[in-house]
Parts: structure tokens; C-alpha cells; sequence
């Protein structure tokens, strides 16, 4: 099983590359699966029940999200009625939707864990011994588990991908939308990247318009409203090869695909 992560969608600039550049990736790397973080993809905050409508037809089988969830109130039903849009399983569980979910591709049961990190985030549920919890459950149902850690500190990713090692087939960071160049698999046998990276903009800060992240960082004052940028357009993640047979994955590979090879999509004019 071959599954393509799609680093952080980040607005229309965003959804536009995932649009135009996801069936090119499809038929290039014979993708089987595609699970996308969608938790930026309304403005740079958020995601709408519009934009789940749209990724689902761009073929996307699982959409993740992170603290950003909560931020359109209007995503809240959408979170109990559609399994395959995930919010963080940790969040307490009086919240609306689900953390986990399970997809059945060409026959293989793969289930997508999507957890959220604590240091230097909003303090929620250990997300550890809620990994535990979960994927003890689900080894009795799904031939393939993947966990999409959204988290901003370094150390805390990694003690999760060796903490899950051997037990998931992939751990793959999100949050920080700087693509890391650390894909390897652990000694477990599970894929592992500490960030995936943006899709969406690399021309400003995190996906946002240069001068409103300098105009804060210099006057230390919120000042203008943040907005997603729109230069120098890329799909950053990364491809996941998985023997579904024992779980384990035999490959990683980290991309980063510019805008500008939409051209060469299947069926572009």
C-alpha cells in the first residue's frame, strides 16, 4: 500500500495546489491512499464544511486537522457526521467528532490516527497513553495504522515515533509547516518524518504573507490580519510505501512538488 501525506493545506493558494497536483501524484506514484491535514485550509484558519466538500472530490481519503479545528463553528456538526474528518483524538472527549477512523483500500483495512502534541500548545489529554489506548484497539481491525502527530516541539515528535515504533506504520509530524528532511524508517519498522512541510506558499512565513509576520515580529504587536501568501506555490508531504502484510513500512520519501507541474497532470490542457 502506497500512501501520499499532504503537508498542511494552507488556504485557497493551498487548495488550489492540492487540486491541480494531486491526480499528477496519483498516477506518478500509484498511490493507493491519500490522508491531508486540512486544519489551515480556510484562510489560513480553520477548515469549512465547503472545503472538506472539495477535498473528498479531489479524492482525498482521510482529512486531519490540529488546534485549528475549533476555529469555523460552522465545521462543528460536519466533525459527528463525517468519520473521515478527523479532530485530534486527545482533545477532551465531550467534543464534537472523532481522532480516529478506518478506511477499507483494495480490500486493506487502513485505519488513520490523527493526536495532538502538549509543549508549547494548549495543555489537552496525554497524547501517549491516548496512542496506546488506541492502537491497542485497533491492532485487532486494521492491517495498517498511520498517526498524524500535529505538534510544535521537535523532541516531543520524535518520543512519539519511537514510542509507536514497530507498533504503526508511519508517524508523520504536521503543525510547524517547515517541511524536515528526517524521513527514515525506526529500527520498528515505522515511517517516520518529523514535519511534512506546507501546501500552499514557500515565498512567505509558514504560508503567510511576508509583511504581516515582519511587521510582527519587528513591532512585537499583533498588527494586520495574517493571510495566506501566494507565491512560489508547492505540495509538500511525503510517500509512504507499507507492507500490508506485516504492517511495516519498506520506504519514505519526502516531496516537495511545485505548483508549475500541473501542466503534466493527466488530463490538462
Amino acid at each position: 500500500m502506497r500512501i501520499l501525506f499532504v503537508a498542511d493545506v494552507i488556504g485557497s493558494p493551498g487548495r488550489k495546489v492540492a487540486k491541480g497536483l494531486l491526480r499528477l501524484l496519483r498516477a506518478e506514484h500509484a498511490v493507493d491512499a491519500v490522508v491531508l491535514n486540512g486544519e489551515n485550509s480556510a484562510g489560513g484558519f480553520g477548515i469549512t464544511p465547503d472545503a472538506v466538500t472539495e477535498f473528498f472530490g479531489m479524492g482525498v481519503d482521510v482529512i486531519t486537522t490540529g488546534n485549528h479545528i475549533w476555529d469555523k463553528r460552522e465545521i462543528l456538526p460536519v466533525l459527528d457526521r463525517e468519520p473521515r474528518l478527523l479532530r485530534p483524538a486527545n482533545f477532551p472527549r465531550v467534543n464534537p467528532g472523532h481522532g480516529v477512523t478506518s478506511v477499507e483500500i483494495g480490500g486493506v483495512r487502513l485505519a488513520v490516527v490523527n493526536l495532538q502534541g502538549r509543549v508549547y500548545m494548549t495543555p489537552i489529554d496525554d497524547p501517549f497513553r491516548m496512542a496506546d489506548e488506541i492502537v491497542t484497539e485497533l491492532t485487532e481491525t486494521a492491517d495498517v495504522i498511520v498517526v498524524d502527530f500535529h505538534a510544535e516541539a521537535t523532541s516531543e515528535k520524535q518520543s512519539m515515533g519511537y514510542w509507536l515504533d514497530g507498533r504503526v506504520s508511519a508517524v508523520v509530524g504536521t503543525h510547524t509547516h517547515v517541511q524536515t528532511a528526517d524521513e527514515r524508517i525506526l529500527p520498528g519498522g515505522t515511517a517516520y518524518i518529523t514535519d511534512l512541510g506546507l501546501t500552499g506558499s514557500l515565498g512567505g512565513v509558514i504560508g503567510m504573507k511576508l509583511e504581516a509576520s515582519l511587521q510582527r515580529q519587528l513591532t512585537q504587536a499583533k498588527g494586520d490580519r495574517m493571510q495566506p501568501a501566494d507565491t512560489e506555490l508547492h505540495l509538500q508531504g511525503a510517500l509512504v510505501d507499507v507492507d500490508e502484510e506485516t504492517g511495516r513500512a519498506r520506504s519514505i520519501t519526502r516531496i516537495s512538488v511545485p505548483f508549475e507541474r500541473v501542466a503534466e497532470a493527466p488530463g490538462s490542457v
